[in-house]
């Protein structure tokens, strides 16, 4: 309703004025939204890829028989129950151009430090990877769950008939990961693109120069910054669908593959 409306939210609701399909036609008309909506999508696929291959590997190595797993789990999932705001403010320290510890390192190393958040190059790659260490811990649990459920008996039949460990991994567990990468998928987008608002306004607030902004950052510029509250619902809505078709996609696409096993 708000959508087809202008409405500022520090007036009565009574007073919404009805301006149809205007809010939608100068959300996709507008620069900043379409730059807004490529930074999304590049923060979306950076992290949600890093996500997947981090929480793979790191379940894969506290699934091999490590002394004091339990204690390592404890340690990688932590970060989950961490709140975003100090995560965030964490992360800046160490990411500082001056004085954080990474270009202090690569100080004494005598490699050249980036800004960081600063940077016009170097934000996105930032504000993804603080999100990336926050999100591998709770996908981690999933995919050591599904690599538990795999029966030991079909790795020992593939060794048996030669096949070496990479084989082994490519033709069974990859196959058999499936659905868990099908839910790994969908939530790790629905994560990426809902809670990377505290990370994303914490560090960088959306710049340098909106290198860094992404939807939900604009939603709430437009609903609680320029209290444009009938546009910030349209960029809300146009969420929804983004997010739902995304999912839908998956589903047909990989949802086929996890029903065939």
């Amino acid at each position: 309703w708000l959508g087809f409306h202008r409405w500022n939210p520090l007036r009565p609701m009574s007073e919404a004025q009805w301006i149809g399909l205007d809010n939608f036609i100068e959300l996709v008309t507008d620069r900043d939204f379409m730059r807004t909506a490529w930074n999304t999508f590049v923060f979306v696929v950076g992290s949600v890829s890093l996500m997947v291959v981090g929480s793979i590997l790191t379940a894969l190595s506290l699934n091999a028989g490590i002394r004091a797993s339990a204690i390592y789990r404890g340690l990688f999932y932590s970060p989950v129950v961490t709140s975003l705001v100090a995560t965030a403010v964490i992360w800046l320290w160490i990411f500082d151009p001056q004085w954080g510890f990474i270009n202090n390192v690569l100080r004494e190393l005598g490699i050249p430090e980036p800004r960081w958040t600063a940077s016009l190059d170097w934000a996105m790659p930032t504000v993804i990877i603080t999100f990336v260490w926050r999100e591998v811990g709770y996908f981690t649990v999933i995919y050591l769950a599904a690599l538990q459920g795999i029966p030991e008996d079909l790795k020992e039949a593939a060794k048996i008939d030669g096949a070496s460990p990479l084989q082994v991994f490519r033709h069974i567990t990859i196959p058999l990961l499936m659905p868990a990468t099908l839910f790994v998928l969908v939530l790790g987008i629905l994560r990426a693109t809902q809670n990377s608002f505290a990370v994303i306004y914490v560090m960088t607030s959306g710049g340098p120069v909106n290198s860094t902004n992404v939807l939900v950052v604009y939603l709430f510029q437009y609903a609680f910054e320029f209290f444009r509250m009938g546009f910030a619902s349209a960029v809300s809505l146009f969420i929804f669908v983004l997010i739902f078709g995304l999912s839908l996609v998956q589903f047909r696409l990989i949802g086929r593959r996890t029903e065939l096993l």
